[in-house]
């Protein structure tokens, strides 16, 4: 009876680090312009295993949004590390063969390169899709999209409820925590707009841009899985969002411009008129 235990004990902790193995092989195959680069790895036994990432100079998004930086995030920043973490989702949901689930997407897993350019990292609870049949993969689950059933890992306060209440895991559990940063990146609550958006935000925003966020945001967040959109139309709203903020941006510019302009032809008219009052008469 021991002995067979051993033997069942050995198969499994083999076929443990086998799959891990298999993991990390494939992380090292993922390049993304947002995801962080995943250099290599060490693992000296069964249970303890260390990735390592490329360095990311400006720190994680969290302390950019809790005060602790110098740097006020505008919200053209914020919208782009939005857009960027979004894509580097939707490339591990669609661009990746299988698909991986990254399982803790989170403000602190956000990191932000010296052109604060965002890269997804910290790989260490994703999960491939896999094709084993060990795995249970379904179409028919109460109408929840296809998915594994699996335990329930996470951060608190990031996590899908769906997934946390019934451990069925599938790409909409990373749209669910998204929906939670992008939360985060705006920071508010119910109200007017101006009480919305984070106070610290300097320079002007269109008003209409952070609404279309926080009505993404809440898709994102919503209850039941199948109600979510995908990262791919998340990514694509975001990106409108952008382009509409730095359109009106750019029409201020314009109006600013021509006001300015107005003003000096103004000032010239002025002093061309002075000038005429004020020099010898003809003789």
């Amino acid at each position: 009876m021991k002995w067979q235990l051993r033997c069942s004990l050995h198969r499994l902790y083999k076929a443990i680090d086998n799959f891990r193995q298999r993991h990390l092989k494939l992380l090292l195959t993922v390049h993304h312009k947002n995801l962080t680069t995943l250099i290599g790895y060490c693992n000296e036994d069964q249970t303890n295993t260390g990735l390592i990432y490329e360095y990311m100079a400006m720190g994680n998004l969290r302390t950019h949004l809790s005060g602790s930086s110098t740097k006020v995030l505008s919200w053209e920043d914020r919208l782009r590390i939005a857009i960027d973490t979004a894509q580097g989702l939707e490339y591990l949901h669609n661009g990746c063969k299988p698909p991986i689930v990254h399982r803790d997407v989170k403000s602190t897993n956000i990191l932000l390169n010296e052109k604060f350019q965002a890269k997804l990292g910290d790989f260490g609870l994703s999960r491939i899709f896999p094709n084993e049949s060990s795995f249970e993969l379904s179409t028919s689950l109460g109408g929840i999209p296809d998915g594994v059933s699996t335990s329930v890992v996470g951060t608190p306060g990031y996590l899908d409820p769906e997934y946390y209440e019934s451990n069925w895991l599938n790409e909409k559990s990373d749209v669910y925590s998204f929906g939670v940063v992008l939360l985060e990146i705006i920071t508010g609550q119910p109200g007017n707009i101006t009480s919305i958006i984070d106070p610290r935000i300097e320079g002007g925003f269109d008003a209409n841009t952070v609404w279309k966020a926080v009505e993404m945001a809440m898709a994102c967040v919503s209850p039941n899985s199948i109600d979510r959109p995908t990262m791919s139309r998340v990514a694509m709203e975001l990106k409108d969002c952008l382009t509409e903020e730095l359109s009106t941006r750019t029409k201020d510019v314009v109006c600013v411009s021509d006001e300015a302009q107005s003003k000096d032809y103004s000032v010239e008219m002025i002093s061309n008129s002075m000038i005429t009052e004020l020099g010898p008469e003809a003789r």
